[in-house]
């Protein structure tokens, strides 16, 4: 029998901003200590409320054992009447504290058109927020590499960083990373024998992909990448690194956080089936 999806309550305990568009908030829940593990890239769905409304518990359904996929909550979720029903966004833990029982998750800001935006720039103490995983059966082992490529965007950040501390000594790694501008770079990890970053401005016209394909010698000694973020970017970067590059697709961690022009409540379109049809069969 597998490992049925969790769901939880968090409760925050106060909120960062550790750039001009970012949020980093700090949670604590009863539940964490046997959800949280000792391993880079956890991710994990908050329930956030509505407008005018709280995720107060006892809300959401609970978790049912014979329930390895979430399949069968969801569709409890989902008829929760709209007005009252949280939005789902996913998110990585940044960092965890086991002994304060401390979790940090960090939000992008986008201003006022999304509910993750509008939520984590309101933060305080005492809030309380639903939380569906982690869940050890979404977990996937980094490709082994003496020198690891790690692209992404901002929301690729958090997970960025775990990465970098659970690469093994010996592994080096080079970091492309788009952000908005200047103001929105941070200091990463820069364990197993450092890394070496390159932030990429959209202010200035840059872009993850144009800043990857032109990198040229930069590249040399990659032997394998883990990258994330915005889905057409991820795809595009992958069909890069293994058709041009010709990393092997084993070689290549990926994965698409969020959809332009798409939420995460819009359905899947007919590139994203296809897509996660060529993962599965990557995977296995």
């Amino acid at each position: 029998m597998g490992q049925a999806m969790p769901v939880s309550y968090v409760r925050v305990i106060g909120a960062e901003r550790i750039t001009p568009r970012t949020v980093r908030v700090t949670f604590t829940g009863d539940a964490l200590p046997g959800l949280l593990e000792d391993r880079p890239d956890q991710q994990m769905k908050l329930c956030l409320p509505r407008e005018g409304r709280s995720v107060r518990e006892g809300l959401l359904p609970e978790q049912d054992a014979e329930d390895t996929y979430g399949m069968r909550w969801y569709e409890a979720f989902l008829a929760i009447p709209e007005a009252e029903r949280p939005w789902l966004r996913g998110f990585t833990v940044r960092s965890y504290d086991r002994e304060r029982n401390l979790m940090a998750v960090d939000f992008v800001l986008h201003g006022e058109d999304g509910p993750a935006s509008r939520w984590g720039a309101a933060a305080g103490a005492g809030d309380v927020l639903g939380m569906v995983g982690p869940s050890s059966l979404y977990a996937r082992p980094l490709p082994a590499a003496r020198r690891m490529l790690l692209a992404g965007d901002e929301s690729a950040l958090p997970a960025i960083a775990t990465v970098l501390e659970a690469l093994p000594a010996g592994t080096r790694a080079l970091v492309y990373a788009e952000v908005a501008d200047a103001a929105e770079e941070r200091e990463l990890p820069t364990a197993a024998g450092g890394a070496e970053v390159r932030w990429v401005h959209r202010d200035r016209g840059g872009s993850l992909v144009a800043a990857v394909r032109d990198a040229g010698r930069d590249l040399d000694g990659v032997d394998a990448a883990w990258v994330a973020g915005e889905a057409s970017a991820v795809r595009a970067l992958r069909r890069h690194l293994v058709g041009e590059r010709g990393l092997p697709k084993g070689a290549v961690e990926f994965s698409g956080y969020w959809r332009r022009a798409l939420t995460q409540d819009d359905a899947p379109t007919e590139e994203d089936l296809a897509w996660a049809a060529e993962r599965a069969a990557d995977a296995s």
